[in-house]
């Protein structure tokens, strides 16, 4: 089932969480724990990350050696499992960033025939690593370019002249950014490209994290100045640590307010998690009083402090 689907048909707001695959290596038993955790709060889809190659620098006996590796393959085994084990639908995360659009559509071809009817389409972070174009190879440099390759194959249309071919028929999700994207020069200019990836196709916009609901309800209101009418979800994270004080802003580029931030400096040990719970469960529960389509919630790896939200809220 599509997520537009999900959302037109939903007597109340619905809860979705977003998780990453394992490490490299890594054992599926975490991960296979974090999911069966969070299907008893019943989500109707699950989005999960895509992580592409990137440069890393490994201590040998010949000394520092840089190689090119993807920590975190396996976004299509997880959905595979999540959408097949679990009937909840999956959301895969499609990348222009470390993809030539030639692996794009064969990603794309892949998901289909798991039965895999959502993508969202983004740029990715920039990973440090150029893959050689070779043989006509080329790549989307602009999440706006991802969103036409996937609408075009929804017509039908593939990268090569293909005899029949069958159209995908994907529900297209895209990213927004309440305190504008950190390359834009100010949020109408933001809202301009977010509207070209509405226009190209997309259906649906889930923000980045933040943490003043001032800023969602702002973009939701000047995407409607300029003619985007789509669902736009809100992206909520529960801070748990001190060290996310600095890592979030520098990693995602939003504000962490003066009142949390201190909240969460003057909280002793496990409390720090409990202040992140209380003021995401304000938040949340604004959201959900201003009868928002959905609420995004970035749980990544662990479902403790997610686990201890849904159930103080009205849902």
């Amino acid at each position: 089932m599509k997520v537009i689907e999900h959302l037109a048909e939903a007597k109340r707001p619905l809860i979705s969480f977003e998780i990453i695959p394992p490490l490299r290596g890594g054992d599926i038993k975490g991960l296979l724990g974090l999911i069966e955790s969070l299907v008893q709060h019943r989500p109707p889809f699950i989005d999960i990350t895509s992580h592409a190659a990137q440069v890393v620098y490994d201590e040998t006996p010949n000394g520092i050696e840089r190689k090119i590796k993807r920590k975190r393959p396996g976004t299509l085994g997880v959905c595979a499992l999540i959408q097949n084990k679990y009937d909840i639908d999956a959301v895969p995360h499609v990348l222009c960033q470390g993809f030539t659009r030639q692996e794009t559509e064969d990603f794309l071809i892949e998901l289909r025939y798991l039965g895999i009817e959502n993508v969202l389409a983004i740029r990715g972070d920039d990973s440090g690593y150029r893959k050689r174009l070779e043989h006509g190879r080329t790549v989307n440099n602009h999440a706006v370019e991802l969103v036409q390759q996937v609408s075009a194959m929804n017509q039908g249309r593939y990268l090569e002249d293909l005899l029949d071919a069958d159209p995908s028929d994907f529900c297209i999700g895209a990213a927004g950014y309440p305190e504008k994207h950190f390359e834009a020069p100010n949020l109408q200019t933001d809202i301009r490209w977010t509207k070209a990836k509405v226009d190209a196709g997309a259906e649906y916009i889930v923000t980045q994290m933040y943490f003043d609901n001032r800023h969602y309800f702002n973009f939701v209101d000047e995407c409607r100045k300029v003619g985007i009418e789509v669902p736009i979800i809100p992206g909520l994270k529960i801070i748990t640590t001190k060290r996310q004080l600095q890592s979030i802003p520098r990693t995602f580029h939003c504000e962490i307010p003066a009142e949390l931030s201190e909240a969460v400096e003057n909280a002793k040990g496990k409390h720090v998690m409990e202040v992140g719970i209380e003021w995401a469960a304000k938040q949340t529960q604004e959201l959900l009083d201003k009868n928002v389509p959905s609420v995004h919630f970035y749980v990544l790896q662990n479902a403790k402090a997610i686990n201890t939200l849904l159930p103080r809220l009205s849902l």
